[in-house]
C-alpha cells in the first residue's frame, strides 16, 4: 500500500523553477491515487500551457513520487482542465508570493 502522506512530502521537494514554490503548494497536483498495488497515478497541471519547464517538472514529480514508501510505478498525466489559477495555491504560497 502506498503511503500518500509520504508521496505528498516527496512532491514538496519539486519546485517550479520560475516561481520558486513547490508543486504541492502551487496547487499543481490535482489527484493522487493508487490504482493497483504499488501503482501511483498523479494528475497534475502546469501554471501555463506554454510552461518552458513542463518536461522537467513532470519528470521531477515522477522521480520524487517514486521515492515514496510503497510506490513501485508512477504514471504522471499533465492535464489542462481545469486551468491553473493563483487561487489554487496554498495560503503559505500566496503569502510567500505576495498575494495575501
Amino acid at each position: 500500500m502506498i503511503d500518500m502522506d509520504d508521496v505528498r512530502a516527496k512532491l514538496q521537494s519539486v519546485y517550479d523553477p520560475e516561481i520558486g514554490v513547490n508543486v504541492v503548494d502551487l496547487g499543481l497536483i490535482y489527484k493522487m491515487e493508487e490504482r493497483e498495488e504499488g501503482s501511483l497515478y498523479i494528475e497534475m497541471t502546469m501554471t501555463t500551457p506554454g510552461c518552458p519547464a513542463h518536461d522537467m517538472i513532470s519528470e521531477n514529480v515522477e522521480w520524487a513520487a517514486a521515492q515514496a514508501s510503497g510506490v513501485a510505478m508512477v504514471y504522471v498525466d499533465v492535464v489542462w482542465d481545469p486551468p491553473w489559477s493563483p487561487d489554487m495555491m496554498s495560503i503559505d504560497a500566496r503569502r510567500e508570493l505576495g498575494f495575501v
